[in-house]
């Protein structure tokens, strides 16, 4: 049992001792790391602090300015653009009405009738007022007829074939588009010319798809 207590005794003096050695190791090595960096410190000149103090300066102006042009642009894009989704629900109302008219017009038993005219002359002063009330709040209609086609503000939904306006030309518009301020609010769901085709032209066609069905 004594030589037991010995070894234990022996090997926690061991183990007192590389606790106590590590420790001043670790001292020892903060010591070095310490007198490094002040040594590193004593060598950067006044002038070398200096410019690093200008740089230090130029980097935070740069970004207080890059923030405040970020935030200048989130003011005016909320200030042009804050109800873009609103408007765009709104023109629903201005669809609705030009399709309610389309229907009136469309029925046999109203046409030639004086209520008829009537009605479509009420929903004209409710379109223009709408249009007119969308205008003030920089909202307008995208030009169509007539114009050359434009992905940016048009989309073709059809070709028509006309002989008398140069291929691409708008030629009926089937949804109005609009615009807010500078910003696509929807693009004109149009139809665009083509040239009609020669009827050796079609009957070529009609050959090539006959014989295709028949493959």
């Amino acid at each position: 049992m004594e030589k037991d207590e010995n070894i234990d005794n022996k090997n926690q003096n061991f183990e007192t001792e590389d606790l106590e050695s590590q420790k001043q190791n670790n001292k020892e090595e903060n010591e070095k790391n310490i007198t490094e960096k002040n040594e590193d410190i004593k060598q950067i000149t006044p002038e070398e602090k200096i410019i690093e103090l200008e740089d230090k300066l130029a980097r935070t102006l740069a970004e207080m300015e890059n923030q405040r042009r970020r935030f200048e642009k989130e003011r005016d894009d909320a200030f042009n653009y804050g109800g873009f989704s609103f408007a765009k629900e709104t023109l629903n109302l201005i669809d609705n009405l030009e399709r309610s008219k389309q229907i009136l017009k469309n029925d046999d038993s109203l046409k030639d009738s004086t209520a008829l005219k009537k009605t479509l002359e009420h929903f004209e002063i409710i379109n223009k007022d709408m249009v007119s009330i969308l205008s003030k709040n920089g909202i307008t209609p995208v030009e169509s007829i007539g114009k050359k086609l434009d992905p940016n503000l048009h989309q073709a939904m059809m070709e028509i074939e006309d002989d008398h306006k140069e291929p691409g030309t708008i030629i009926q518009e089937i949804q109005k588009g609009f615009m807010m301020n500078n910003r696509l609010l929807r693009p004109s769901l149009v139809g665009v010319s083509k040239k009609t085709k020669n009827k050796d032209q079609k009957s070529e066609e009609n050959k090539e798809k006959k014989t295709q069905n028949k493959s």
